[in-house]
């Protein structure tokens, strides 16, 4: 999308254009920032994504100066996506993080020296965003400004686990009961016994469940987990997550490592991860 052909209000005060990345799973939302970084002048968006995955591809490609990230969004979260990138050594961009969670919380990114947008969006908040963008890209030690950490990582991970809890989440922790399925155009309620394993692929998380195969309306893993009894789930791979009482086979696999083969009408085999392996072997006495 072009900057604005009107001066913003810093349209003066930096002759270089401002390249900005979006991502959110929310379209309203999208365009809605879209619009105020458009009308506030010297400001490029070269692209919009709609989740992690995304964000990830996206920022490798364009190299922005800033990205505009939903905190909670369907397959990474906005956290993860700092970490895959960290992980897969891609210079990182100034982060904004946008959330919809209250000003507690944010206030405990803001203290990170993360900057953050609070939805719905406000004007001259996004502006005051770009002023601080702009400031950075200036100073002589940006670089190191704009790259965390493994320990700030570290630390914005278990404020995203501990302190940024939406209300919505935290009243389904004390309602753990049935799972809302869809499959074949229905909304089927699932007792939490009878699910077998859910995976999660390309954003999307499958359910297996007792003569039902579907997919959960839950953006992320970790918010299906959330639903789930800890006493019954354990998630053996970042990937999935099983009922151990539906684990028919632990199968040896290669270099130490192990399989689980589930009950499920296909006898389908599930990878362990290396990190899981010591948790299997205390739950099966190994």
């Amino acid at each position: 999308m072009p900057a604005a052909s009107q001066a913003g209000p810093f349209a003066a005060s930096s002759a270089a254009t401002l390249t900005v990345v979006i991502v959110d799973d929310e379209p309203l939302a999208r365009q809605e920032l879209a619009y105020l970084l458009e009308d506030a002048g010297g400001v490029e968006v070269l692209a919009q994504g709609t989740n992690g995955i995304e964000a990830v591809d996206l920022i490798r490609a364009h190299q922005p100066d800033l990205v505009f990230l939903d905190v909670q969004m369907p397959g990474l979260d906005g956290f993860a996506v700092i970490k895959r990138l960290l992980d897969k050594r891609i210079a990182l961009p100034q982060i904004v993080f946008a959330t919809a969670f209250d000003q507690y919380a944010v206030r405990a990114f803001e203290v990170n020296a993360v900057d953050y947008l609070l939805k719905p969006f406000d004007r001259v908040r996004v502006l005051k965003t770009l002023e601080k963008a702009r400031a950075r890209r200036a100073a002589p030690d940006a670089k190191a400004a704009e790259s965390p950490s493994e320990a700030k990582l570290d630390t914005l991970l278990k404020l995203m686990e501990e302190q940024v809890q939406s209300p919505r989440l935290a009243a389904l922790k004390n309602q753990r009961g049935k799972i809302v399925v869809r499959a074949k155009n229905r909304l089927l309620l699932v007792d939490q016994r009878e699910i077998c394993f859910a995976s999660i692929d390309e954003g999307e998380i499958s359910v297996v469940a007792a003569g039902i195969e579907g997919h959960s309306n839950c953006r992320t893993l970790e918010e299906l987990i959330d639903q789930l009894d800890p006493d019954a789930f354990w998630r053996a791979h970042r990937s999935f997550v099983v009922n151990i009482q539906h684990i028919r086979e632990v199968v040896p696999w290669f270099k130490s490592s192990y399989q689980l083969r589930m009950d499920d009408p296909k006898g389908t085999e599930i990878p362990v991860s290396r990190s899981q392996t010591k948790r299997l072997r205390e739950l099966f006495n190994l």
